[in-house]
């Protein structure tokens, strides 16, 4: 903001700061080294200009509207490239893509894309390929192109827009194979280039991103109650309940409403990372970058209090998941390090540390995913290089194992679609039975991940999974589909007589009546929960987007 570009060294432990360069007025809102390292461009008000690193002084200035007449408003360079070639490519908020000769600053190339700003600009590992994104909320491909077909001269030409998007566009990025942007409207969208793939698959489908993978609500079974995770408080509410039974489809009256119990506010500017609530709800934990709190829930009639539990155990933070034990005595804390500390929960509100469970030596990626059994013998973590381990909690020993999510019943922890015993260390029967017979084409075909599985309490046959999009229902106890069956025949099913009906039967009871899916669990009772978060809820709370006037309107 004060026209300065500061150096700083990347160092053990974080970075310091070395020098500044050449100062001077006017803000500064983009960079970019040279692929040589010897030279910063720099983009701002009206101007780029180029940075020899060595001496720290100014080489050129470049005027962004020299070549304008009469030009009434400033020109904001949003983004900045720095090819190798020696071409500084800039994006403005006269909406367009400029390339430039740094060293005699002079254009070569001016491309309009937009009425409004062009915010963001980014290039491809071989400079022959660019994207920049938009505040109308379009993405545009540029590529390097002969002049004519086997010319050596080249020249930037638009190849490709689209619009994924219907705010700015503030991010982009340009992998070898696909075009990434990230926009206000709250979507991360992953564009494949379809020239750049071999065959058909998961990378070669387009991919929208509304909400991250990991878990942002947690549940208290027994208690029925939700905690809400947001960007600096949470939120615990009590589930409403009804007293009336009905027909598949129908709404049922509440013989009691949903209630807000406690709101409970971080301290200072850092976000929450993770939190939980415990499965008797009487204990709520969380952590930010560089605390971790845990409070003490008390119910008193229709009354809450809470409790903040002093002088809790120093961690190695931060930690990116927590996790209660099915009988609420113990709190799992997954570090950023790898390790996974285990606090034993004292009443009347208190804990200590029992144990550290650490990695095996060369793995220390953080922990991510964390999962206990229901008996409290068995816990996996999940590392960022996908690394699963096994802990024993009675006589806390590590192992190996190769997925994830506990039974409720015997120890047995499913990946996906696979299930693995960890007494007899191998895959159960029904996991090499879906191995053998194969999934159906319609589910292998999915492109959003699961993001949740839960086991039901009453009856080990039943898992629920659920990603962004639908959850399932999955019953061990009946055949798998083949392709020749229909995936999702709920309603197929219902029109069938009984005789009819038990024939087509298969695992998979598939519902996509909510969407998004924030979350879903099976609670004690029978019953459900899911929690969706509508698009356009989100939408309503983003200011209004550019409006394009439309042919013929």
């Amino acid at each position: 903001e004060d026209g300065s570009v500061k150096l700083f060294r990347v160092v053990p432990g974080g970075i310091q700061f070395e020098r500044n360069l050449d100062r001077r007025k006017g803000r500064i809102l983009c960079l970019s080294w040279h692929p040589s390292g010897t030279h910063i461009a720099a983009g701002s008000i009206d101007v780029v200009r180029v940075f020899n690193v060595s001496s720290g002084r100014t080489v050129q200035r470049i005027m962004v509207n020299y070549h304008i007449q009469k030009v009434k408003r400033e020109c904001i360079v949003w983004s900045i490239g720095f090819l190798s070639s020696g071409t500084v490519i800039t994006s403005d908020s006269f909406g367009r893509v400029q390339f430039w000769d740094w060293e005699r600053g002079t254009l070569l190339e001016s491309h309009t894309v937009s009425t409004s700003a062009v915010l963001s600009l980014a290039v491809s590992e071989n400079e022959d390929s660019i994207v920049v994104g938009t505040s109308t909320g379009a993405t545009y491909q540029f590529q390097l192109l002969p002049v004519k077909m086997g010319s050596l001269e080249k020249r930037w030409v638009r190849t490709k827009p689209f619009q994924h998007h219907t705010h700015d566009v503030r991010a982009v990025a340009h992998s070898a194979t696909a075009l990434i942007s990230g926009g206000l409207d709250a979507q991360l969208v992953i564009r494949p280039l379809m020239e750049k793939m071999q065959k058909k698959g998961y990378d070669a489908v387009l991919r929208k991103f509304t909400f991250p993978h990991r878990r942002l609500v947690s549940c208290a079974r027994k208690a029925r109650l939700l905690l809400f995770q947001f960007s600096q408080h949470l939120e615990l509410w009590r589930l409403g309940s009804t007293d009336e039974t009905g027909k598949d489809g129908e709404v049922l009256p509440l013989c009691r409403m949903p209630e807000h119990l406690v709101q409970l506010k971080s301290k200072g500017p850092e976000h929450i990372y993770c939190s939980c609530v415990s499965p008797c709800g009487s204990w709520v934990a969380y952590c930010t970058a560089s605390r971790f709190h845990l409070y003490r829930v008390r119910y008193e009639g229709d009354g809450v209090s809470i409790e903040k539990v002093p002088k809790v155990p120093k961690l190695l933070l931060p930690a990116y998941q927590l996790q209660f034990s099915s009988d609420s005595g113990s709190l799992f804390v997954a570090s950023d390090r790898g390790s996974v500390h285990v606090l034993q929960l004292l009443e009347p509100g208190g804990c200590k540390h029992l144990h550290t469970f650490r990695p095996p030596s060369g793995c220390s990626e953080a922990v991510y995913l964390l999962a206990s059994s229901a008996d409290g013998h068995w816990l996996a973590a999940v590392s960022g290089d996908w690394a699963i381990h096994l802990y024993n909690l009675k006589c806390f020993e590590v192992g190996a194992g190769p997925d994830l999510a506990s039974h409720p019943v015997s120890p047995l922890l499913p990946l996906q679609l696979f299930e693995f015993s960890i007494p007899e260390k191998q895959y159960t029967a029904w996991s090499r039975t879906v191995q053998n017979c194969g999934l159906h084409r319609v589910w292998l075909e999915r492109d959003s991940p699961i993001t949740h599985i839960a086991f039901n309490p009453k009856n080990p046959s039943h898992i629920l999974l659920h990603d962004t999009y639908m959850f399932c229902l999955l019953d061990k106890s009946l055949p798998l589909p083949d392709n020749s069956a229909l995936l999702m025949n709920q309603s197929t099913l219902k029109q069938l007589p009984e005789t009819a009906r038990k024939r087509q039967l298969h695992a998979f009871k598939i519902c996509k009546k909510f969407q998004p899916l924030l979350f879903a669990d099976l609670l004690d009772g029978n019953c459900l929960v899911v929690v969706e978060r509508p698009i356009m809820d989100i939408k309503t709370q983003l200011p209004l987007p550019v409006q394009q006037k439309k042919f013929g309107t």
